[in-house]
């Protein structure tokens, strides 16, 4: 069965309508199995750097311990429950994934991470110009930061797929790490996908959407669109043979920032066939 931890984090994000996530987090939620979710408190205020170099620091230290807990609650509230049973988290901004992959791995220590992003991530404190946890989140993944004290999953079991948009410092980042990069054309025939996994020698997986991944034809609520994406059903057929052929460990999906309520009506349709497929 799977379990759903709804996390309305918008401190990570770098963009001017960040609060927007909050209402993208909740809308997702309005359509979730009660029974089986759980909504984090994210702290209100936007915190401090705290000498850190990311912005909103603290209330993002304090999100990521709340979210911890509340992952070790549902792995208690599931003894006893079916085998496949995951937890998805919702976010907030992409920054929730980073809680959810550490605590994933350590169930499961030859996982790998699927993170499906328009957007590298792979920043540092130092080479952010925004100070924004959002493009350091999958770098956290591998590398210690001030937000994740232990790098949670080796490099060489991270598949970066549909990413479209790097600074200089992220590609030197993809070469250097020596992490796995599908484009867009890549992920065309879903096989790509499992095969890349596959040649990590990983166990399992978790599975991490930005939804910004998608085309802005196939979505309008997003902060950061960015042309030439991946449509709808490349991303669920990518996944749905992902699946197939690994255990999911986790999943997470993040991003959904609607500008008006209209745009949570037209993107709705999009945004659960993504948590479909990772539910």
């Amino acid at each position: 069965m799977t379990r759903f931890i709804v996390v309305p984090q918008w401190q990570g994000s770098p963009s001017t309508r960040s609060m927007t996530l909050i209402d993208g987090a909740d809308a997702i939620a309005g359509d979730l199995p009660r029974s089986a979710t759980v909504r984090v408190d994210v702290p209100v205020e936007a915190g401090e750097a705290l000498g850190s170099g990311i912005r909103r620091f603290s209330s993002l230290q304090r999100t990521r311990d709340l979210v911890t807990a509340a992952l070790t609650d549902a792995d208690g509230a599931a003894d006893g429950a079916s085998p496949s049973g995951h937890v998805l988290v919702v976010g907030g901004d992409c920054g929730v994934a980073v809680p959810a992959i550490a605590h994933a791995a350590a169930l499961h220590p030859n996982m790998a991470v699927v993170w499906f992003d328009a957007h590298a991530d792979l920043h540092t404190p130092e080479s952010s110009a925004s100070g924004a946890f959002a493009g350091m989140a999958l770098r956290a993944v591998f590398e210690t930061t001030p937000l994740s004290t232990d790098a949670a999953v080796p490099a060489d079991r991270i598949v970066l797929a549909g990413a479209r948009e790097f600074d200089d410092a992220e590609t030197d980042a993809v070469k250097i790490a020596g992490l796995t990069h599908l484009g867009v054309d890549d992920l065309a025939d879903p096989a790509r996908l499992a095969d890349a996994v596959a040649a990590t020698g990983a166990g399992s997986v978790y599975v991490h959407v930005d939804l910004d991944v998608l085309d802005p034809a196939a979505i309008t609520g997003v902060s950061a669109a960015v042309p030439f994406g991946i449509d709808i059903p490349t991303l669920t057929n990518a996944i749905s043979v992902l699946r197939g052929r690994f255990p999911l460990a986790g999943a997470s999906v993040s991003g959904f920032a609607p500008p008006h309520p209209e745009a949570v009506v037209d993107d709705m349709g999009s945004v659960l066939r993504v948590v479909g497929a990772l539910a």
